[in-house]
């Protein structure tokens, strides 16, 4: 296993959910990531975010990692979700809500 494929193993083991995306939370860098944002503020829960354009290892290294060739990226529990549209299909369904609940996420206080 490479040096950024274990960085983002240990990132994606360590969190129940990760975003791994363009800029920060208070600061998105595309629509896209700012999407994903939006869909888990609004779902209330707890994630952790890496900014791809802090590291270009991981930036190229993500798109790998999920065999998924853009950015941003979902993970939950350890589990590849999608990316800013298979998210907004899934919320927009209540599925993404469900799979919060089910897998136990918490929420953000």
């Amino acid at each position: 296993m490479s040096d950024v494929t274990q960085r983002i193993a240990d990132i994606v083991e360590a969190n129940d959910v990760v975003l791994f995306m363009k800029g920060t939370p208070l600061f998105p860098q595309c629509g896209f990531s700012n999407r994903a944002v939006s869909i888990l503020d609004h779902c209330g829960v707890t994630y952790e975010s890496v900014d791809v354009l802090q590291d270009m290892e991981i930036r190229q290294g993500i798109k790998s990692f999920s065999d998924w060739p853009t950015i941003p990226q979902l993970y939950v529990k350890g589990e590849f979700v999608g990316g800013s549209d298979i998210m907004m299909e899934m919320f927009e369904a209540g599925e993404l809500q469900t799979m919060f609940g089910e897998k136990g996420v918490a929420s953000a206080s």
